[in-house]
């Protein structure tokens, strides 16, 4: 079966100090052929890189989160820009609006989110969007970024998207793919349900956002990569075809989007 592909987790986390080897080892005997480690910051950027300079299937993302938007200066773009040099850094993000916390101010979080697109698209990489409580105002700044992106299609990806069906089909159409957390398999999320049985195959991404956000059958704990699997065995019975026809649909997508190599073979 083809491995799967966590598109973002936080597994430089501390949360991950104490068993982060035990954590890989389990991943990989899961599966997975690739995690994407995901910065928040630039201490978090720093921390996704040199963990993924450490370990062959594991891929950084440096950016600033939108709940930090308030920190950006120009030295934080020269020094995210530096460290997305580095060839194991495969994304821009995560960035974003988050207007549920606002932790940031809206006009802060609005800058940083449009600079850093402009990050992305100077260095021709994709971008990881965060967006909570700001659909249309997220979308209303991706439409106006992705056609002059120039980093390829797809653009970027939707983390643990939280929308419903037409929203998804609308960024599908803008190059986006769409990444599928733990909230997925809740049994109360029927509008996010069927996002994830209707979107077009090539669009479709699976993430855990651990150490958040366990699937529903390990609700409750501390969430990692190996229980991207548990994810896709719901969506796949949603879309009712074979978990591995899903695994490998979903990772090629991953590898596209974040020009991964093809794995030789995923041990087991």
């Amino acid at each position: 079966m083809s491995g799967f592909i966590d598109t973002h987790a936080h597994l430089h986390d501390r949360a991950f100090n104490e068993d982060r080897p035990a954590v890989l080892a389990r991943a990989r005997a899961a599966g997975l052929e690739a995690v994407i480690t995901v910065g928040t910051d630039v201490t978090e950027s720093e921390a996704a890189l040199a963990l993924a300079r450490g370990e062959t299937d594991v891929y950084a993302t440096v950016g600033l989160h939108p709940h930090d938007a308030r920190l950006w200066t120009s030295e934080v773009r020269d020094r995210l820009g530096a460290l997305a040099a580095d060839g194991r850094v495969v994304a821009v993000g995560e960035i974003g609006l988050d207007l549920y916390r606002n932790l940031s101010p809206p006009d802060a979080q609005e800058r940083a989110f449009r600079e850093q697109l402009a990050l992305a698209n100077a260095l021709t990489l994709p971008v990881v969007i965060h967006c909570r409580e700001a659909e249309d105002e997220t979308f209303a700044i991706l439409r106006e970024w992705a056609p002059g992106a120039r980093c390829g299609d797809p653009v970027g990806v939707l983390h643990c998207y939280s929308g419903d069906a037409d929203l998804a089909a609308r960024y599908a159409e803008l190059g986006f793919v769409i990444s599928f957390a733990g909230p997925v398999t809740y049994p109360k999320n029927e509008g996010l349900q069927e996002a994830a049985r209707t979107l077009p195959a090539e669009r479709m991404a699976l993430e855990t956002d651990c150490p958040y956000l366990a699937p529903q059958v390990k609700r409750g704990r501390r969430n990692e990569p190996a229980y991207v699997v548990e994810t896709a065995r719901v969506i796949a019975a949603l879309r009712g075809v074979r978990l591995e026809t899903l695994a490998a649909q979903t990772s090629a997508n991953a590898r596209r989007l974040f020009r991964l190599p093809v794995p030789e073979r995923v041990t087991p």
